[in-house]
């Protein structure tokens, strides 16, 4: 038997690495290995710009645009043949940062041969020189947190949160295309007070939204303080500098909030908030997807065979089975049950560090992988059906017995006005309506023995299922708030 783990290419293990690669793609720009070394490398030579722009260590050279521009180019040219070569120098180190660390000092050592490459004086390039300022009074947590600071932002504000932006938006345009579609409601999953289909769907789109609001005011802090949070190296070492200037700028200058009190690890409380409110958008998502197989089930949505697949069931060939959102689904809770984890394990750690969190943060991109997945399928879903009205006017005519509870609330507001004869309301209604199938012509029939005042019972006459649906339609206008 073919041992499958030796094919090459390389045959992916997990799935968002092999069936649904194409959706999950652009979060390995941010959130793989290569990308967290690429962000290391990156934090690495900005810390190195940092301390000689700014005049930090006493005897150290400026650097000219010129050196600051090939060492972000560096960076900026990241790619394969660096990804090969980091690798075999971690084969050696067994240390990921240290690792980058050596990356970049050959990186220095080469700038004297690269073209246009001077020093500030317009002579030979300093670079070479500058070796051991690369990482200088840092732990590697000082060059992760910061990294996975800025690849986490990157993926969620330019990878997820389009997605499920555009899933909020899909959502609001048929709230509003179908905000007067009178449909019955189902609470307990009984027939209940009509609404309208766009109502409820709007309520979706109003939830995610406020996730999603939420997810884009997260505040991605970060820290760079040496060891054990205290600028213990720095000062014996340069006592004249204000380290906690320099380790505030260079935060704020990457675009992070300075978290000014740690350990040796930065406390990962945001990304913990962060990973709470994309699960509570999964899950708001999750109630979206059910609830629309449901209308499906019920007749209320037909799928579009073109936008579901061409095989329906692999046995019956009547069936458009509403794969799409049972895939969301699974994803969503694979997501939620990863983010859930991450949340709680990153929020502790022994003391001043342990690792648990280095295995963890490296499965972020799994988890927002599932999520992006599922708000795919959905959108995918909802952009594939069309509403039968005839059907959501169907079940409301065989359900006139939802009319009981006007018909109740009437006569409680008729008697409160000094109208005689409405005692017991709640009952007579009961008596009437439950676990009964009541006619147009019995409900009105009722209605008119009531002995209600004539405007009010003129108004109710009128009522039928698919007119009583309060202020529903108008309710989707707050989408536009």
């Amino acid at each position: 038997m073919v041992d499958l783990s030796a094919v090459s290419p390389a045959i992916a293990l997990g799935p968002l690495d092999g069936r649904y690669r194409a959706v999950a793609a652009p979060l390995v720009n941010h959130l793989s290995e290569a990308a967290l070394n690429r962000a290391r490398l990156q934090v690495e030579v900005e810390w190195l710009i940092h301390l000689t722009d700014g005049g930090v260590l006493p005897g150290a050279p400026r650097l000219s645009e010129t050196e600051k521009a090939y060492l972000r180019g560096v960076v900026e040219d990241f790619g394969a043949e660096e990804i090969a070569e980091l690798g075999a120098i971690e084969a050696e180190t067994r240390h990921d940062v240290k690792a980058v660390e050596y990356l970049l000092k050959r990186r220095l050592a080469a700038a004297a041969q690269a073209p246009g490459v001077v020093g500030a004086d317009g002579g030979p390039t300093v670079l070479p020189t500058v070796g051991e300022i690369v990482h200088i009074f840092c732990t590697s947590e000082d060059i992760n947190n910061l990294s996975y600071a800025l690849t986490i932002r990157a993926a969620v504000e330019q990878v997820w949160l389009p997605a499920a932006r555009g899933l909020v938006e899909d959502l609001a345009t048929m709230a509003h295309e179908h905000a007067d579609a009178a449909m019955l409601a189902r609470t307990h999953g009984q027939p209940a007070t009509p609404t309208t289909l766009g109502k409820e769907l709007a309520v979706l789109a109003h939830r995610l939204r406020r996730q999603v609001r939420r997810v884009e005011a997260t505040e991605y802090l970060g820290k760079i303080n040496g060891a054990t949070g205290t600028f213990g190296a720095h000062v014996v070492s340069v006592p004249g500098a204000d380290w906690q200037a320099v380790s505030r700028g260079f935060v704020e200058h990457l675009g992070l909030t300075w978290n000014p009190l740690t350990t040796q690890i930065e406390s990962h409380d945001w990304q913990a908030e962060l990973y709470s409110d994309v699960a509570r958008f999964n899950r708001i998502a999750h109630n979206l997807a059910t609830d629309v197989w449901t209308y499906i089930s019920l007749g209320y949505f037909h799928q579009r065979l073109s936008a579901q697949g061409s095989t329906g069931s692999s046995t019956m060939p009547h069936k458009v089975n509403p794969i799409r959102f049972e895939n969301g689904e699974a994803n969503l809770e694979i997501s939620c049950s990863l983010l859930d984890t991450l949340a709680a394990t990153l929020v502790t750690s022994r003391l001043q560090r342990d690792l648990t969190d280095s295995t963890t943060q490296r499965n972020v991109g799994v988890a927002l992988g599932h999520s992006l997945l599922a708000v795919d399928n959905i959108r995918r879903g909802l952009a594939g059906l069309d509403v039968d009205r005839a059907r959501l006017e169907e079940d409301l005519e065989a359900t006139w017995e939802v009319l009981g509870e006007p018909v109740q609330q009437a006569m409680r507001a008729a008697a409160v006005a000094g109208a005689t004869g409405m005692a017991d309301p709640y009952e007579r209604l009961k008596e009437l309506t439950r676990g009964k199938k009541v006619t147009p012509e019995g409900m009105r029939e009722f209605i008119s023995g009531l002995g209600m005042p004539d405007d009010v019972e003129a108004r109710l006459l009128a009522l039928t299922p698919a007119t009583y649906t309060g202020l529903a339609a108008e309710l989707v206008s707050h989408l536009d708030d």
